[in-house]
């Protein structure tokens, strides 16, 4: 890491802890490092009128194209990259709805900064095919390389499109739950989705949900399981609360997701952090990175994830050998410092200036 001279750490996804956890891990590790939010950064004045006149003028020009203003001020970025003067500089889920990726390129170039990108995001943009193209065309070339968090789209970025990317899954903080009473039985944490409804609802009497964006799918879910959903998301402390109460934390990737086999989400490394049993949805990269039935446990079909929610409730024992097995993994293998340290940090140094 001696040629690691500071990392500026450009959040575009600043809503989830991911961004800041990189960061802080960075400085724990002794190197440099400072964290920029996009989200929390002053917006273009009368954005919302410039985005609109914006659109409509460049539709004119070509219907099927996508485009996107950014929301953010091009002098901020200019002055944000010369104030920390970065050796390298690390996007974390994408930079185009925040500052235009050309300019961060030509940005980088001139202050002579090596530019990543932590992809995250890739596969919430496959049902958006517009926007998906635009981030794929105009995005992703501007990055000396890509570290994403999901194998299958590690190789699309390498196969289909002759990227340099490198698969680099998700990580968690350690993290100190206590445990007491576990009243919840199978908790459920994410956003509403067509495929968690239907998942959801054949296990409605054990399960209870958090998270936004279900209301607006009240028509499609069952009274019974309605009840069992409060429409708020949940991070950090209160996250982990209700992880520690919870017998079953259940795993469900978004149909985008699931569609492109990819399952490996930051829900997994949080609720092995926090020494849960974990139930998730099967995918191939899974079994690369731990022992299926005896770190976690996967399931394939509703059926089956009915099945394990009822078996894993009546044997305590075998729930508990599984959490500690896969806390201990997580803590050797997956911690954030481990994450850097073994896959990312080396990969940095290869192309700095």
């Amino acid at each position: 890491m001696n040629d690691i001279r500071k990392i500026l750490v450009i959040d575009g996804i600043g809503g989830v802890p991911l961004g800041r956890e990189i960061c802080e891990t960075l400085v724990e590790l002794g190197v440099t490092a400072t964290h920029f939010d996009c989200l929390q950064a002053p917006r273009r004045a009368f954005y919302g009128a410039h985005s609109a006149y914006a659109k409509l003028r460049n539709r004119g020009t070509d219907r099927d194209a996508f485009y996107f203003l950014p929301k953010l001020v091009e002098r901020d970025l200019r002055g944000l990259i010369a104030r920390e003067q970065p050796s390298h500089i690390l996007v974390v889920g994408f930079i185009y709805k925040f500052f235009d990726p050309q300019l961060l390129r030509r940005l980088a170039d001139e202050a002579k900064a090596g530019l990543f990108l932590y992809d995250t995001d890739t596969c919430n943009l496959y049902d958006r095919r517009r926007e998906f193209i635009f981030f794929v065309e105009q995005e992703l070339p501007v990055y000396d390389r890509i570290f994403s968090c999901s194998a299958v789209t590690t190789r699309f970025f390498r196969d289909t499109r002759g990227l340099d990317a490198v698969f680099v899954p998700f990580a968690a903080k350690p993290v100190t739950v206590w445990r007491t009473e576990q009243p919840i039985d199978t908790l459920f944490v994410g956003s509403g989705d067509l495929r968690r409804i239907f998942l959801l609802e054949g296990i409605r009497d054990h399960v209870t949900v958090r998270g936004n964006r279900w209301l607006r799918n009240f028509p499609l879910i069952s009274a019974p399981l309605r009840a069992r959903i409060d429409d708020r998301p949940v991070w950090g402390e209160e996250l982990h609360a209700l992880l520690s109460q919870s017998k079953i934390v259940l795993n469900i990737t978004r149909t985008d997701f699931y569609g492109a086999e990819t399952g490996i989400n930051l829900r997994i490394f949080e609720a092995l952090a926090a020494g849960c049993f974990l139930l998730t949805d099967h995918c191939d990269e899974l079994g690369e990175l731990f022992r299926i039935g005896e770190e976690i446990e996967t399931y394939r079909s509703s059926g089956e994830l009915a099945e394990k929610v009822r078996h894993y409730l009546a044997d305590p024992d075998a729930r508990q050998a599984i959490a500690v097995a896969g806390h201990a993994a997580f803590l050797a293998h997956h911690t954030w410092k481990s994450r850097l340290l073994k896959q990312l940090l080396p990969a940095l140094p290869l192309l700095a200036p």
